[in-house]
């Protein structure tokens, strides 16, 4: 007699369109709509990013990417409020992420 193994599992695999509904289902809960901010809190925040790069500070930046809010702890290497861009190095991986000002809804001072 052979074991069954996996094999025993197969049947509740069958309907793959139902993990496929529950994924969508759980993401739309945690989608957040797109904050709108004031004139004053993107001057305050352009102010932060700015004091941050002259530092070399680290940041809690929390920005808006595929209709979730994200915060990430990193440093400021680039900011260009003309071209409505900044470049960040994250704690983590220490990777570059290119990002555009419009995505940030805060950052503040670790």
């Amino acid at each position: 007699m052979e074991p069954r193994g996996m094999k025993k599992w197969r049947p509740f695999a069958t309907m793959p369109e139902q993990y496929i509904g529950l994924q969508e289902i759980i993401k739309r809960q945690l989608e957040v709509p797109q904050l709108v901010l004031t004139k004053e809190q993107m001057e305050q925040i352009n102010f932060t990013l700015i004091e941050a790069l002259h530092t070399n500070k680290q940041v809690y930046l929390t920005y808006y990417k595929n209709e979730q809010r994200i915060t990430e702890t990193g440093f400021i290497q680039f900011v260009d409020s003309l071209g409505n861009l900044f470049i960040f190095i994250d704690e983590v991986f220490e990777l570059k992420n290119k990002m555009r000002l419009s995505e940030l809804i805060d950052v503040r001072f670790i």
